[in-house]
C-alpha cells in the first residue's frame, strides 16, 4: 500500500474513531463478562484489578472454586490495602464431590460478594468464576441478577467462569469469550508459576 493511500486510510479510521468518543458521554458503572473455555479470564480481571489500582480505587474479589490454590495474584493482591478478598473454601468442586457442601460454601461466599455491591465504598468488585455457581446451580441466577441490577451506580463489575448463563449474558455492558485453540497442559506440561499460578 502506498504512502498516500495508508495515510488516507488512517486518517478516516482516526475520523470514525474521534466521532464515536465523541458519541460515548455516558458515565456509570458497567458490568464486564469474561466467558469461553479458553485460558486468561481471571488473568483478565486481574489486569483491570491493577488498572483499579493504579487509580486508587478500593476493589472487592469473591472467587468461586479456586478457594484453596495459592496463586501469585493472591500473594501480590494481599499486600494491596484498597482490596478486600473472600474466598470459597471449598477449592475445586471435583475435589470435594460433596454438593450439600459446595452448596453451602457458595453461599457463605455469596454472602460476602452480595455485601461488596451494596457497598458504595468499592468501585470494582470481581466475581470471580461466578458462572458456574449458576450452572451447577449452587446459587440462584435471579438472586445474582437482582444484586446486580440493585448495585451502586458507579460500581464496576466483572464476572468470569466458563459457560456464562442467558441471563449473565444479558445484564452484562460488555461480553467477551476466550476461545481455546491450545493449552500447554494437554502436552502435559504443569501450571506454571507466574503464567498459570
Amino acid at each position: 500500500m502506498a504512502d498516500d493511500q495508508y495515510k488516507a486510510r488512517m486518517q478516516r479510521k482516526k475520523e470514525h474513531i474521534d466521532q464515536r468518543i465523541e458519541e460515548a458521554s455516558i458515565d456509570k458503572g458497567i458490568i464486564v463478562l469474561l466467558t469461553g473455555n479458553g485460558k486468561g479470564k481471571s488473568s483478565s480481571a486481574l489486569g483491570m484489578i491493577c488498572r483499579a489500582l493504579g487509580y486508587g480505587m478500593k476493589i472487592g474479589v469473591a472467587k468461586f472454586l479456586k478457594g484453596v490454590q495459592e496463586t501469585g495474584e493472591d500473594a501480590f493482591l494481599d499486600t494491596q490495602p484498597n482490596i478486600q478478598t473472600v474466598f470459597m473454601k471449598t477449592g475445586f468442586t471435583w475435589d470435594t464431590q460433596d454438593k450439600a457442601y459446595d452448596t453451602a460454601m457458595a453461599a457463605e461466599t455469596w454472602q460476602n460478594a452480595q455485601s461488596y455491591l451494596e457497598d458504595e465504598s468499592i468501585d470494582l468488585v470481581v466475581l470471580d468464576e461466578l458462572t458456574y455457581m449458576i450452572s451447577y446451580k449452587y446459587l440462584d441466577e435471579q438472586q445474582i441478577l437482582d444484586a446486580l441490577n440493585k448495585r451502586p451506580q458507579d460500581q464496576h463489575v466483572v464476572i468470569t467462569g466458563r459457560t456464562a448463563s442467558e441471563g449473565l449474558i444479558n445484564i452484562a455492558d460488555t461480553v467477551s469469550e476466550v476461545k481455546d485453540i491450545k493449552h500447554a497442559f494437554r502436552a502435559n506440561i504443569k501450571a506454571q508459576k507466574g503464567v498459570d499460578l
